[in-house]
């Protein structure tokens, strides 16, 4: 019977390059039609707190970040069919928007994935809800999925 050959182990955690380090996920983005209704339904079904509500006129959105235990979701109102959330309504409909992701250095994690050849939505941290510095990758090249980095504080 001839040999198998050797299984190929995973590369060690030390040694897997990491272009930016998540601390941890800060918020699922959760586009809306209607800010009020979805926020009633959170706190009906999955008993949500508000955490806080805010408006970002130059990327007409309104939001509303609740609690759901240790996690949080960030409901995403329209200002208007020509913003960001308002096409995706148009385009899409109602439901999860992005994924943010926690990181200690903003401009530097956008640098290392720039030179990773990543597709940035934003080349530089912009202001973004909740006082947090923000950064957009491009869903391309997240397998799909808007990615959001964020840095609070």
């Amino acid at each position: 019977m001839p040999k198998k050959p050797p299984t190929e182990r995973p590369p060690a955690a030390d040694s897997i390059l990491f272009v930016v380090r998540a601390k941890r996920i800060h918020h699922v983005g959760v586009a809306v039609d209607d800010l009020d209704e979805a926020l009633d339904t959170y706190e009906r079904l999955f008993g949500a707190e508000v955490e806080g509500r805010d408006t970002l006129e130059s990327q007409g959105v309104e939001a509303v970040a609740v609690r759901l235990g240790e996690s949080r979701v960030e409901l995403l109102g329209s200002l208007g069919e020509d913003t960001p959330v308002g096409r995706f309504l148009t385009k899409r409909g109602p439901g999860m928007h992005h994924v943010a992701y926690e990181v200690d250095d903003l401009p530097r994690g956008l640098a290392d994935l720039a030179g990773q050849g990543v597709h940035l939505i934003d080349d530089v941290p912009r202001p973004g809800l909740f006082g947090m510095q923000v950064a957009f990758v491009h869903p391309e090249s997240v397998h799909g999925v808007l990615a959001e980095l964020v840095t609070v504080g």
